[in-house]
């Protein structure tokens, strides 16, 4: 629909499409790795549908964004949300993430305040950490993003079939909650990204988010599925409500990490219970 320059390389422009439809209160999307904006599709015209302005861009590197070898860093990511937020003039906005995403919604969060938000929304969160320690056995440390860049490095079409099988539970839900057409829809979209963008996001996981969280001061909604085998329901969802003690928190039982496709209906009425409670003093 349009594009946004968020910086350059060398001598050319670095320049992020989004999508900006409907005329209500925005609702911006942020997407997961190493997927973009079309993921959203599950939620995107339920959103319309209930009378909201949708916004959802492509992160650099993925979708029908450019594709730079730079700028793969959480300070770097939440700036281009930031440009993309003043470009849009969105204020009194909810900002939903998911996975990668919600990494890039802390750090704005933690950078640039909420003086643009009206309330947020985390789903299968990044933070409030994903290192591996005490209090998250189930995280990753150095080696594990060693491990994960080199797998894309070697075979990244043959990694990112295994990936998705972890992403949606395929040996639960293929052919019942998710089909092979939207796996293969999904497979196209990781596949399409840019390789770079790709292999350069993975060191993000060793971001923490502790301090940047602290800054939360509006309405917020923690969703995760029970049934995760990327970010741990133990190790993610449930320290990142006692990180953000004040948010809503709700669980989805049976919910894998793409939960937003295989669970559309759960998260969808989760949401828009989220949105219409806090529509009150809209701008």
């Amino acid at each position: 629909m349009g594009t946004i320059t968020v910086g350059r390389e060398n001598l050319a422009d670095i320049n992020l499409y989004y999508e900006d439809h409907g005329s209500g209160r925005p609702v911006v999307l942020l997407s997961g790795w190493p997927l973009d904006s079309r993921s959203w599709e599950p939620q995107v015209h339920a959103l319309l549908s209930a009378g909201y302005r949708v916004i959802a861009y492509d992160r650099r590197g993925f979708g029908r964004s450019d594709r730079p070898t730079v700028g793969y860093d959480f300070d770097t990511l939440a700036a281009d949300l930031d440009r993309v937020l003043a470009r849009l003039d969105v204020v009194d906005a909810t900002v939903i993430g998911f996975s990668l995403g919600t990494g890039e919604l802390a750090r704005y969060i933690g950078t640039y305040g909420t003086g643009r938000l009206k309330s947020c929304v985390f789903i299968e969160s990044l933070a409030p950490s994903f290192v591996r320690s005490d209090e998250n056995p189930h995280g990753v440390d150095q080696a594990g993003v060693d491990g994960v860049q080199q797998a894309i490095l070697d075979d990244r079409a043959g990694w990112l079939t295994g990936l998705l099988k972890d992403f949606l539970n395929l040996d639960d839900y293929l052919g019942t909650r998710v089909s092979e057409e939207t796996v293969r829809t999904n497979w196209n979209a990781g596949a399409d990204a840019s390789p770079w963008a790709t292999w350069a996001c993975v060191p993000t996981w060793l971001e923490d988010f502790h301090a940047d969280v602290k800054g939360i001061d509006v309405p917020t909604l923690i969703l995760h599925g029970t049934a995760d085998r990327i970010l741990s329901l133990e190790g993610q969802g449930r320290r990142m409500h006692a990180a953000v003690p004040q948010a809503r928190y709700v669980e989805i039982e049976g919910g894998p990490h793409v939960l937003c496709v295989t669970h559309a209906k759960e998260v969808n009425r989760e949401l828009l219970a989220f949105l219409g409670q806090h529509a009150e003093n809209a701008g």
